[in-house]
């Protein structure tokens, strides 16, 4: 007999979320969106209450924050290290500078920072003890995609503890999976073709793991310079210039899957492609004339 599956979609995050749970008790739907906006509450840069805001104007002090913000703060300094600094979580100052310090979804909040906040920042330097975080003067940080697949993470543990047999979370576009899919073998996954609506471009089988896209097709705006977008180049401070339209990656954690998904606009999108399975995940790379390549272990998923 199939399981009771409960499913939800909801704005959060400054886009959307969509949670299904495959057994469990009928509460912990609402238990996992309330973990969600307690999240985005701790994490917003846009919130004068938030944890990540609190940080930014921290002016090298140590600052208390909860547990799930040292969780966050240290995703992002791991996924800094694991790229060399293509991954730069301190590049708030110049997405700021390039005009995106208004939400998308709620014209009334502005991310401001103080004078002193500089980029690049100095992510070595942060230190975390205990639920103390100090970041160095000058240095701010800002969550983006990676809060989001760290937040899908955090639902699926949350939702297999309280008693679910199989949990889907999917926050702004990543997407983790566990347990018992409804169909009791894996879970199935269409990735969307950025030039057709309505089509895909692949469909993919996982018991477990996360599928993170990352797109310049979305969050644009005319920025002082020009035409911008929310993926900065950290070797130039600038929206990425890059033939890449569409990164797909499938990995072991949101967080991780939303790391390795921005780096083929930074890096040459065939050697990513390549160097993907060496650190466990496989890729999938859209660009402008709309030709799309995979990493050799890509149909291992199909």
């Amino acid at each position: 007999m199939a399981e009771k599956t409960l499913e939800s979609v909801r704005p959060a995050m400054g886009g959307t979320a969509a949670i299904t749970l495959v057994g469990g008790p009928p509460e912990l739907l609402e238990d996992c969106f309330g973990l969600l906006d307690e999240l985005e509450q701790s994490w917003s840069r846009f919130r004068e209450s938030s944890d990540v805001w609190r940080l930014n104007w921290s002016q090298g002090r140590p600052v208390r924050v909860r547990a799930c913000t040292v969780r966050l703060v240290t995703e992002l300094i791991d996924a800094w290290a694991l790229t060399d600094g293509d991954f730069d979580p301190t590049v708030l100052p110049r997405l700021v500078a390039n005009g995106y310090d208004t939400s998308r979804v709620d014209a009334s909040r502005r991310t401001t920072l103080p004078d002193t906040a500089t980029w690049p920042g100095e992510v070595a330097g942060i230190d975390i003890a205990g639920l103390d975080i100090r970041l160095p003067l000058g240095t701010t940080l800002d969550p983006g995609g990676l809060g989001k697949g760290l937040a899908a993470d955090m639902i699926a543990e949350l939702a297999l503890d309280r008693g679910a047999d199989g949990v889907l979370a999917e926050v702004g576009g990543d997407l983790v999976v566990a347990g018992l899919a409804p169909d009791a073998t894996a879970w199935t996954i269409g990735i969307a073709d950025p030039f057709t609506p309505g089509e895909l471009l692949s469909v993919i089988r996982l018991a477990r793991g996360s599928v993170a896209t990352s797109s310049r097709l979305v969050r644009v705006w005319a920025g002082p310079d020009g035409p911008a977008h929310h993926v900065i180049n950290p070797g130039t401070g600038v929206s990425a210039v890059t033939p890449t339209v569409t990164s797909t990656v499938i990995a072991g954690t949101g967080a991780r899957a939303e790391t390795l998904a921005k780096l083929a606009f930074v890096r040459d999108s065939d050697r990513l492609l390549d160097w993907l399975p060496g650190v466990g995940a496989a890729g999938l790379v859209v660009d402008a004339g709309q030709r799309h390549e995979c990493s050799a272990n890509w149909p291992d998923f199909r």
